[in-house]
């Protein structure tokens, strides 16, 4: 008999830490963990299985189908914005192609079942592409349907998986004789930079924020590749994971939507530098922007608006930016440099 289980796959990556760890001590789901590398010794107690494997791999992804269940696929594995620029190619591959191999797999999964399998895939800003800085300064918060040509792969990548996700939702087979089939239950959030206290930043161009903060717990001197008046949103880690969770939980008929940002605040780089020097007085924070990856910042909302979320499905995130710092980030990164 196959074993009910929930697939997440990018499992050691900074949202899969934390959704992981949150499931697994709930313990009311059986956790399968994907991810290209060894799975973090500390995250396999929480699941019923881990494997090293790649999302491009058919033959893998084939083999999961007859074994296991699957209710639910958190979709978490990308290569992100910066990294994706030095070798798009790759970066179109893992993330559009990756993502096509886990949607099939949830259409095989919910024919087998007969029954929708819900699909949970982390968008991002980067969808995101404003036309100039002077848009940016006064465009406010910007809405889920605004600005959407995005400038750089990752943001490529994220917006056309969004349609991925809506014509395997709400489309897929619709001219078959059975195109009334179980097919996937699509949700997607388009997050901010993330803030992780457990997991270091691996190549987001948000990462000024979390590179301070890490950088400044370990008493080493940080450049920082934007302007002092660069200014994006920003969510804690907690909060990201607590998002994916109540949108997966949301009764089908309130959801308006199939694409909902999220948020919490949305300092400078300059604000977050100051607040990260009243935690630690002696870090050394400059600032040395890198045109490009300036440019690409400069294109992503300061703020955006999440009301839909809100009114749908209750979203309040439980972090803002003081409460990050004091009861989530510094308490955490302390002990962990500490450590």
């Amino acid at each position: 008999m196959r074993k009910e289980v929930v697939l997440i796959t990018g499992a050691n990556g900074e949202i899969g830490h934390g959704l992981i760890k949150h499931l697994g001590e709930q313990g009311a789901v059986r956790i399968v963990a994907l991810d290209v590398q060894p799975l973090d010794e500390s995250l396999r107690p929480y699941c019923e299985r881990s494997i090293q494997g790649d999302i491009l791999d058919g033959m893998l992804l084939g083999r999961m189908v007859v074994e296991f269940e699957i209710q639910t696929i958190f979709h978490l594995a990308s290569i992100l914005s910066t990294k994706a620029e030095y070798n798009p190619e790759t970066a179109h591959r893992i993330n559009v192609e990756g993502t096509l191999n886990l949607l099939r797999l949830g259409v095989e999964q919910s024919q087998w079942q007969g029954r929708p399998v819900k699909f949970i895939y982390p968008s991002s800003i980067a969808a995101y592409g404003l036309p100039s800085l002077q848009v940016k300064d006064t465009a406010g918060k910007v809405k889920e349907d605004d600005f959407l040509q995005p400038t750089t792969m990752y943001g490529c990548n994220k917006l056309y998986c969004e349609h991925l996700g809506r014509y395997y939702s709400r489309h897929y087979r619709q001219l078959a004789a059975d195109s009334s089939s179980s097919s996937i239950d699509f949700r997607c959030l388009r997050f901010p930079g993330l803030i992780s206290a457990d997991t270091i930043p691996t190549g987001g161009t948000s990462d000024y924020g979390p590179e301070m903060l890490h950088h400044a717990a370990q008493a080493k001197p940080y450049a920082c590749f934007v302007r002092e008046d660069a200014r994006l949103p920003f969510m804690a880690m907690p909060d990201a994971v607590k998002s994916l969770l109540e949108l997966e939980a949301a009764p089908l008929e309130k959801l308006s939507r199939l694409v909902y940002n999220v948020t919490s605040f949305s300092p400078t780089a300059l604000e977050f530098k100051n607040t990260v020097q009243q935690y630690f007085p002696a870090a050394e924070i400059t600032f040395k922007p890198h045109l490009a990856r300036q440019l690409i910042v400069d294109s992503w909302p300061g703020d955006i608006d999440d009301s839909a979320a809100r009114q749908d499905w209750d979203w309040q995130p439980d972090f803002d930016q003081t409460r990050s710092f004091n009861e989530y980030l510094i308490p955490s990164i302390r002990q962990r440099y500490l450590a």
